[in-house]
């Protein structure tokens, strides 16, 4: 395991920044929808974040409930009551913030801080604190930011006026996109064993990778739904059918409960609308071959149907920009995916039984559930 370093404790303060920023944005854009008498896409946006958020509180309590199992019951209610007013993030940021300043500063500044082990008990929580935060960051990612820049943008193609508020939701939901991603692949680097540095080209690699493919297919998804709203419903249900069901197949295991589980593979059913989700920790060449084999040819098809079916709403200009700032991150996106997986790609999956037998070894009964939790939740 590695260190909790100062740039991770600067990328947590960063990421909480961005956090709290893009709660404002959204409240924003909704009270400005609101005032201009749209009503339904202020709905909409509050819609993502009541989801996300309230998403994201269940795994948080639920993760603390495990974790705090020997707990006095009194906390957990305290934590419970919490989490029921939408905070539970704030109380995992002060964890976070609270053992990564310890492990960051006080420990590398201490005079025996190079004989220090690096998996210490510190420096364990520090890393498990910031891992818990980046998994519900992705889930908010796929739950409200991805839905938000949909919409934003389908909004801007349907209308073609532009106002400030709308840029700044789309930059935000980038920023929000950008952030969770590259945070949590530094989490999996330090979380699990055998594990090279995420060294800046990798990330690079990885977040072009995913910002790329992302936007192909959300500007996609933006021209089928000018096309059709019903069409386009039809498709991203049929699509978070197809995922459910493989992660059905897949047996995953990453709640304790049944119900926890199956509301977790709801969740990866919505992320695989949008990228691709490695739930197993295993090889993944032919699933991702065929993933964004799938994405490739429902994208083409999409542009070839406007080309001929094309909405009245949108202008030829403006149809062929699209189309090819569609095209152009696809194959960006692939390249990038390509090099990403060929030359920085971690190699964990093909020993995740070594990892595993690796992890249990370390420590104690909550270090292997700590380690189980993340483990299980491998988006490559």
């Amino acid at each position: 395991m590695m260190k909790f370093t100062k740039q991770n404790f600067f990328f947590l303060v960063g990421g909480m920044i961005i956090y709290v920023v893009d709660i404002g944005v959204d409240f924003w854009v909704a009270s400005r929808y609101f005032c201009q008498g749209q009503y339904s896409w202020s709905i909409l946006i509050l819609c993502f974040r009541g989801l996300s958020s309230l998403v994201s509180q269940i795994f948080s309590y639920e993760w603390f409930k495990n974790d705090w199992e020997d707990t006095d019951t009194g906390k957990l209610k305290l934590v419970f009551l919490v989490h029921l007013f939408q905070c539970g993030i704030f109380i995992r940021y002060w964890f976070a913030l609270k053992y990564g300043c310890q492990a960051a500063f006080k420990l590398t500044s201490s005079r025996d801080a190079s004989e220090a082990d690096p998996s210490n008990f510190t420096q364990k929580q520090a890393i498990d604190a910031m891992t818990d935060i980046n998994m519900l960051r992705v889930f908010k990612t796929f739950l409200e930011t991805t839905p938000q820049l949909f919409l934003q943008i389908y909004i801007l193609m349907e209308h073609g006026k532009t106002h400030f508020y709308q840029y700044a939701a789309i930059i935000m939901s980038f920023c929000g996109i950008s952030s969770s991603m590259v945070d949590y692949q530094i989490s999996l680097r330090k979380s699990l064993p055998d594990k090279d540095e995420f060294h800046v080209l990798s990330k690079v690699m990885y977040l072009f990778y995913k910002l790329l493919t992302i936007t192909s297919w959300i500007l996609s998804i933006s021209l089928i739904t000018l096309l059709s709203v019903r069409i386009s419903v039809i498709l991203l249900i049929f699509l978070w059918i197809c995922g459910f069901t493989w992660t059905l197949k897949q047996h995953t295991t990453f709640c304790k409960s049944k119900k926890m589980e199956y509301l977790y593979r709801t969740v990866v059913g919505i992320i695989l609308i949008f990228s691709f989700f490695n739930i197993k920790g295993r090889r993944t060449k032919v699933c991702i071959s065929i993933y964004y084999a799938t994405h490739t040819v429902l994208t083409l098809g999409i542009l070839f149907v406007c080309m001929f079916w094309k909405p009245s709403t949108i202008e030829e200009i403006c149809f062929t920009i699209v189309g090819i700032l569609t095209i152009s991150s696809l194959v960006l996106g692939i390249i990038f995916l390509v090099v990403y997986y060929s030359r920085f790609h971690p190699t964990i999956y093909c020993r995740s039984q070594a990892c595993s037998d690796e992890v249990d070894g370390v420590a104690g009964q909550k270090d292997r559930v700590k380690n189980g939790r993340f483990q299980n939740f491998l988006m490559q």
